[in-house]
């Protein structure tokens, strides 16, 4: 794996791919990955900001949202796991493309008026937003020096809220002037031209694919097994677990909240999701910088949760006539936490890691991340509407965010002891009484 690793830096720096083809700059490579990201985002969450216009054409309520996210994310799970041999098959830029196609046929079918094809276009959107991180990254550690990973993968990690923002700032407008089937018909088509955006990068970029290599399912396991093995991981991922319950319901529902609840146009609702979806945009680079210059990533995963608390309870309270200010103060705060760890998180993996397996513990994490997403949306969507009350189902978003402070806390102090021990033993420490002066 480290050989990989460093082969694939050697490559980014002599500027060639495998059969001596001239690879794109590194930034170009990032530009059309973050594309691809935004565009797999804006379609996953294209139907969720119209829900309060498409539910009636459907004959439901507004609460199936989240049946459709966590179709649409369960797909993703699979589909994010058998990437990892297909790939190095096909190519990245492929891949992608087909992910982008499989996005676009899926928001062609919602646009039917009948739920089913819409379920059906929910499980097929899911199933191309699934290989694009593992694509993304294949390709940016192939095109990046080494001493700009970090801030490359960052940027990259924008992505997903570039595209929350896209669709909370074109969808509400696009519905009022062409309508909810010809809204889902024009995303589509956006799709469709990033996939032609990225084909002249295709030959340079999927140069390294290896067509003799089998798809096998031997293995999927792998990744799964290295987290439940280890504390410090299997910790990480029941926190990325609850903080993605979190974040599908806040990008799944704030619109719809906003607009039932509080009264506010799609129009208005929709420039809120975009705010806090920006917010998460300069989080995921924001806290990552905070991470590596002040409390590390643990400490600013407590942060996140602290924020993630308070930013639900000020959510639940916001009323229609407060200030759009003030309105959008709020929902940044809530945005900049439940949507801004993402890049904290897989950083705290890659560390906690064994040597050269931080792809494989990454893919083993991510598995519970999609899992929250999974139940957190349909156990959202539930509560609302079992209680009839949007303003409970964002407070009691309060808890999974506690529990997961909690978990972290109780990590901190176990790291604690552990490190105590290990000094001791090895004659380095001081007992721990000592230590805080007692």
């Amino acid at each position: 794996m480290n050989q990989q690793r460093q082969g694939a830096h050697a490559t980014a720096r002599s500027g060639s791919a495998p059969g001596g083809v001239a690879l794109p700059g590194a930034w170009t490579a990032l530009a059309i990955t973050t594309a691809v990201q935004s565009m797999a985002s804006m379609a996953l969450l294209t139907v969720p900001v119209m829900a309060p216009a498409l539910a009636p054409a459907l004959g439901l309520s507004t609460a199936w949202v989240g049946g459709f996210i966590a179709l649409g994310y369960l797909a993703a799970m699979t589909a994010s796991l058998v990437s990892g041999a297909v790939v190095p098959r096909y190519g990245a830029i492929r891949v992608s493309q087909v992910a982008l196609l499989l996005c676009a046929v899926g928001l062609l079918l919602a646009a039917v008026p009948a739920w089913p094809a819409t379920a059906l276009g929910g499980f097929l959107i899911g199933c191309g937003y699934g290989p694009i991180t593992p694509a993304s990254s294949h390709l940016l550690a192939l095109t990046t020096p080494a001493h700009r990973m970090s801030l490359v993968f960052s940027v990259k990690q924008t992505g997903v809220p570039l595209g929350g923002m896209l669709a909370g700032a074109v969808v509400p407008g696009a519905l009022l002037l062409l309508g909810w089937q010809a809204t889902l018909v024009l995303v589509a088509l956006a799709c469709i031209a990033c996939i032609a955006l990225a084909q002249p990068l295709r030959r340079a970029l999927d140069a390294d694919r290896q067509r003799s290599q089998r798809l096998q399912l031997a293995g999927l396991l792998t990744p799964l097994k290295l987290v439940l093995a280890s504390r410090p991981l299997a910790v990480l991922a029941a926190v990325s677990f609850l903080f993605s319950a979190v974040q599908v319901s806040v990008t799944t529902y704030l619109v719809t909240y906003l607009n039932e609840t509080l009264a506010l146009s799609l129009v208005a609702a929709g420039a809120a999701l975009s705010v806090s979806q920006l917010a998460g945009v300069v989080g995921r680079i924001g806290w990552g910088a905070l991470a590596d210059r002040g409390p590390g990533a643990r400490g600013t995963l407590m942060l996140l949760a602290a924020l993630m608390i308070l930013g639900s309870g000020l959510t639940a309270v916001l009323q229609g006539g407060w200030s759009t200010a003030v309105i959008w103060l709020v929902v940044a705060v809530l945005g900049g936490s439940a949507i801004g760890w993402n890049g904290v998180y897989l950083a705290a993996v890659a560390r906690q890691a064994p040597p050269g397996q931080a792809g494989v513990a990454t893919g083993g994490t991510l598995l519970f991340t999609f899992m929250g997403v999974v139940f957190g949306s349909p156990a959202f969507g539930a509560l609302a509407g079992a209680s009839g009350s949007y303003r409970l189902a964002f407070a009691a978003l309060a808890l999974p965010a506690a529990l997961a402070l909690a978990l972290l806390v109780w990590r901190a102090r176990q790291a604690a002891r552990e490190g105590q021990a290990e000094r001791l033993a090895t004659g380095d420490g001081v007992p721990p009484s000592a230590a805080d002066g007692s």
